[in-house]
């Protein structure tokens, strides 16, 4: 499969965030979709790609799984996007809601040995040439894989995706409360883990 995170998708988490134009805009896309027109989801799908895609890959650690997986997940959402009611909730919430439950079947049916020596992707196309980059980035990945997986939902979401505690919440349907107690466990665990890989340097 040809690699789609770098096909499409340059627009940012302010798309949908950011001004009510927007948000209308993709209310709208939605709303077409949900009739069976193909080219609004399509539209869809070039907006949150890289976003979906780095999520996923945030959790199984290999371009290829991830790339696979992106695509079904799309796939699951175009099946399901009939159902979908706005509800105070933004489209990307109910993404990352799809993403996180197939991810976590993935999980329970295949169990594979995932590789950790991989590039974590950026948020641009640039290549990181230098090496002591390629290694945080090595030690950050190590780090985030031995975390509880809601731990890690949290850390990928709040720091790498930049999701409000409002959108973690209605992504992982937990109260703020819970994800304030839980984003602190998780980034003091993470804390422990990068200071033992530093030290293993």
């Amino acid at each position: 499969m040809e690699s789609v995170r770098f096909m499409v998708g340059q627009e940012s988490a302010a798309r949908e965030a950011g001004d009510a134009g927007v948000h209308d805009e993709v209310r709208t896309l939605v709303e077409k979709a949900a009739t069976g027109n193909v080219e609004a989801f399509g539209e869809l799908y070039g907006i949150y790609l890289d976003r979906i895609y780095r999520y996923v890959f945030y959790h199984v650690h290999s371009k290829e799984t991830a790339e696979d997986l992106t695509e079904e997940v799309f796939m699951k959402a175009w099946r399901k996007i009939g159902k979908y009611r706005w509800e105070g909730r933004p489209f990307s919430a109910w993404l990352y809601r799809i993403a996180h439950n197939h991810v976590v079947d993935y999980f329970r049916t295949s169990r594979p040995n995932v590789p950790l020596d991989v590039d974590i992707p950026g948020h641009d196309d640039q290549p990181e040439a230098e090496l002591e980059q390629q290694q945080m980035r090595h030690m950050l990945s190590r780090a985030l894989s031995s975390l509880p997986p809601q731990q890690k939902q949290i850390i990928v979401l709040k720091f790498i995706e930049g999701c409000s505690n409002r959108m973690i919440e209605q992504v992982m349907g937990k109260s703020q409360g819970a994800i304030r107690v839980m984003q602190m466990r998780a980034l003091s665990a993470l804390r422990r883990r990068l200071t033992e890989e530093i030290a293993q340097c």
